[in-house]
C-alpha cells in the first residue's frame, strides 16, 4: 500500500510544471578572466537567414531554404573595477592582434548555487567597448560595457 501512494506522490510530482529560470541568477565565465561582477548579459541570439527561391514551373510559389546563419553579438555590462583583463583583452583587438576566447554564460538555479543551464560562446572576442557614464551628482555604480562577436553559439 506504501509503494502505491509513493508511487501516485512520484507521479503527481511529475506532471508539476518546472519553474521558469530567473534572469538575474547568472555568471558569465571568460577564460583568462578572473574579475568581473558581471551585471547584465544582452543580444543573446542566432538567426538562419532564409533564402528564397521560386519552383520551375510554380513561379507563384515562394519556398524557402536555410542559408547563412548569423550569429548576434552579446553585451556584457559590468562593474567598473582596476583590474585591466576586460581592458587589456579589447585592447588587443585594437592593436589588431585579436585574442579569441570560449565564454560560458551560466543560468544559476532558484537556489543561485548551483548550474541549471549554460550557453557556450565560441571564439568570442571584444569588438566594442563603452565607458561607464561619469555623474558627479549621481550615486550609481560605475558600469561598462564590452560588446563580443563569436562563431558559435551551443546550449549545454
Amino acid at each position: 500500500m506504501a509503494e502505491a501512494a509513493q508511487a501516485q506522490t512520484n507521479a503527481a510530482q511529475a506532471a508539476m510544471p518546472e519553474d521558469p529560470l530567473r534572469a538575474f541568477q547568472f555568471q558569465v565565465e571568460i577564460g583568462g578572466v578572473t574579475a568581473g561582477h558581471f551585471t547584465e548579459v544582452t543580444g543573446l541570439g542566432v538567426r538562419v537567414e532564409p533564402i528564397k527561391y521560386r519552383e520551375g514551373g510554380l513561379n507563384q510559389i515562394v519556398r524557402h531554404i536555410p542559408g547563412r546563419v548569423d550569429y548576434a553579438e552579446v553585451t556584457l555590462r559590468y562593474g567598473l573595477t582596476r583590474g585591466r583583463e576586460l581592458w587589456d583583452w579589447m585592447h588587443k583587438s585594437i592593436e589588431g592582434r585579436v585574442e579569441r576566447r570560449d565564454i560560458s554564460i551560466l543560468m544559476l538555479d532558484a537556489s543561485g548555487s548551483a548550474e541549471a543551464l549554460r550557453w557556450n560562446l565560441f571564439a568570442a572576442w571584444p569588438s566594442e567597448w563603452q565607458g561607464a557614464p561619469l555623474d558627479a551628482l549621481g550615486r550609481e555604480i560605475a558600469v561598462e560595457t564590452l560588446r563580443l562577436a563569436f562563431d558559435r553559439l551551443e546550449r549545454a
